[in-house]
């Protein structure tokens, strides 16, 4: 891309999206579009007509999704599917109809199916069930991506996907109960060392084995994925190992300081045993991660500390 292209970054107020505003800004792209969800309402397909016909950008990245842990994904699961469902919808289909002639949408590893051999490949979406608990985001995203596709093959524009594996960084989500499950601890552990609480329940057994990739990360491959002449259709992004929620656990003890006993509740649900991306493809194009899992709990608890301080915490 053309550091002058006109690039519309839909959520860019969300993590993944200001760490792409992060990104395309540090490699010199100036003419960012940027929308806050009160200035332009994404399930609104006439408000989004609308803005494609005024601004008519150059390439659009859509980050925009309504996203939540196990808990949000099995309370709300009708917001889930309606919600991201008409989030793709408008955002591609409105690209295509005003011209916009390159597109990425991010979408998710919950794609996959529950039992897909590890790691996962591009190849294994569609060849058997989805895990329930996020089964209804799952679809809307595997839809958003489908739409790109076959507006690829039937248009020949350059829309194209990307699905991330588990993220974590600054600007993330510290709801109590909706937030993923790594913000979800820090918050947690940082709570019971200021309470003085002896011990910390966790759900599950802390056996799953989860992929975690630093959003600057993410960012990084985005901008490096818009800038390919020929990209996949879509594409992993990860890094290529995994640890479990126990082994996450302790360290998020460890790094805020918490001195009491993990307590795990085999009664309540855990999600997937093992969701782990194969990033072969990605890879053969030249992009690889940096940050370290250990580095980057690390610097996203002092994130959560300086965005907590300052009233900044999304919650």
């Amino acid at each position: 891309m053309n550091p002058e292209t006109p690039i519309f970054i839909a959520g860019h107020g969300g993590m993944v999206g200001a760490a792409v505003v992060r990104e395309l800004r540090r490699q010199g792209f100036s003419r960012l579009l940027l929308r806050t969800r009160f200035e332009l309402d994404l399930c609104n397909g006439r408000a989004v007509e609308e803005f494609y016909r005024k601004e008519r950008p150059g390439a659009v990245l859509v980050a925009a999704a309504r996203v939540g842990g196990i808990h949000a994904n099995q309370t709300y699961p009708a917001e889930f599917i309606r919600e991201n469902l008409a989030i793709a919808l408008n955002l591609i289909h409105g690209a295509h109809r005003h011209g916009v002639p390159r597109l990425l949408f991010l979408g998710s590893s919950c794609i996959y199916p529950r039992s897909a051999s590890q790691p996962m490949s591009e190849d294994c979406l569609l060849t058997g069930p989805l895990e329930p608990t996020n089964e209804a985001y799952a679809i809307a995203k595997i839809a958003g991506l489908k739409l790109a596709q076959f507006y690829r093959r039937q248009h020949g524009v350059l829309f194209h996907s990307a699905m991330p594996t588990n993220l974590y960084g600054p600007g993330d989500f510290y709801h109590p109960t909706n937030s993923h499950v790594l913000p979800a601890m820090l918050r947690r552990f940082h709570e019971a060392r200021e309470q003085g609480a002896p011990q910390v329940t966790l759900w599950g057994s802390g056996s799953p084995r989860r992929e975690f990739l630093h959003v600057d990360d993410l960012a990084r491959a985005c901008v490096h994925l818009m800038s390919l002449a020929d990209p996949p259709d879509w594409v992993n992004v990860g890094t290529g190992t995994d640890i479990s929620i126990r082994e996450l656990a302790e360290h998020v003890r460890d790094v805020t300081g918490y001195g009491g006993e993990l307590v795990w509740d085999t009664s309540r649900p855990e999600g997937t045993p093992r969701k782990l991306l194969c990033i072969d493809r990605i890879a053969a194009t030249g992009w690889s991660p940096r940050i370290e899992w250990r580095e980057g709990v690390a610097r996203t608890y002092q994130n959560y500390l300086q965005e907590r301080a300052e009233g900044r915490l999304r919650e």
